[in-house]
């Protein structure tokens, strides 16, 4: 194309590239130089890593997905490689974690942090559906986040408990039975009612009466062996104390009518069963850093 058949921009004097749409054209400037280089380095460095790195897709009937590269590199080993080191940092930490006692524990802040992210994420998975997210509890299922324990709050003890179970198949696990007093006819109904009266007398939630005068005696001849004379109850047999404000399954009446007439007696799992030593020390960390324990 000669010089008189270019179109020249009149105000710029730049040459425009013939495109034009409603009176306006566009100018054919040059790309500035620093941006040609960096795009030419682009190139230069995309054909240095397919042939270095792991880049190009491998033809058919190939076993790999791609070439590896003249540098034989792999996300997947590297991956696989840190995931067996954490692996074992982990076992390492789960073995001191089993040989530690609660003093070493709280001593170790790095142990302690362990624990309580080992034993927070084991919860999460298999308790907090009937416990809660934060230990709450649900009626039937008792709170974690107080110091009220059916059967002992110490370390040790929420350690066998989550181990062994409540009521499960094996010797260890924690296991007493109430009788279904009204259900297998051991009391009359009207027994049943005078000893639901006198065990809400025992928290203040009724005034006493005449029934609940009756239910006391009740209460002396079937009920305290397990609860003690005073209703505090008896951690060796699971029995809850009467005398307080907290309730597994619920303080009016009616509720306390139900339990003594057809018991409750409810289970759980013997966690033992499924996971290692380690797994169950760190719950048992954590369950007991809900509520600080009771030893």
């Amino acid at each position: 194309m000669s010089d008189h058949d270019k179109d020249i921009d009149a105000a710029t004097g730049v040459e425009t590239t013939g495109h034009e749409w409603d009176g306006i054209k566009e100018l054919n400037n040059p790309l500035p130089r620093w941006w040609l280089w960096i795009f030419y380095a682009t190139i230069a460095w995309s054909v240095i890593y397919m042939i270095f790195m792991p880049a190009i897709p491998a033809l058919p009937g190939m076993n790999a997905t791609n070439t590896p590269g003249l540098s034989n590199h792999s996300d997947r080993e590297v991956v696989a490689e840190q995931v067996s080191e954490l692996r074992d940092a982990r076992t390492a930490q789960g073995r001191q974690l089993v040989d530690a006692s609660l003093d070493d524990i709280l001593r170790d802040q790095s142990l302690r942090q362990f624990a309580d992210a080992a034993g927070s994420s084991t919860f999460g998975d298999n308790c907090a559906t009937c416990h809660g997210a934060g230990g709450q509890g649900f009626p039937g299922y008792p709170t974690l986040a107080d110091d009220v324990w059916l059967w002992g709050g110490s370390l040790q003890e929420i350690e066998h408990t989550i181990k062994y179970g409540i009521r499960q198949d094996n010797e260890e696990t924690r296991f007493s039975m109430m009788p279904a007093f009204g259900r297998d006819k051991l009391l009359e109904v009207g027994q049943i009612r005078a000893a639901a009266h006198y065990v809400r007398t025992l928290s203040g939630l009724e005034a006493p009466s005449h029934e609940s005068e009756m239910g006391a005696e009740v209460f002396q001849k079937e009920c305290s062996t397990c609860h003690g004379d005073d209703g505090t109850g008896n951690v060796e047999e699971g029995a809850p104390n009467l005398t307080d404000s907290e309730w597994l399954y619920g303080s009016d009446y009616n509720t306390v009518y139900e339990t003594i007439y057809s018991a409750r007696n409810s289970r759980m799992p013997a966690w033992g069963e499924r996971y290692n030593d380690a797994t169950i020390k760190a719950l048992a960390v954590y369950v007991y850093s809900l509520s600080g324990g009771d030893s």
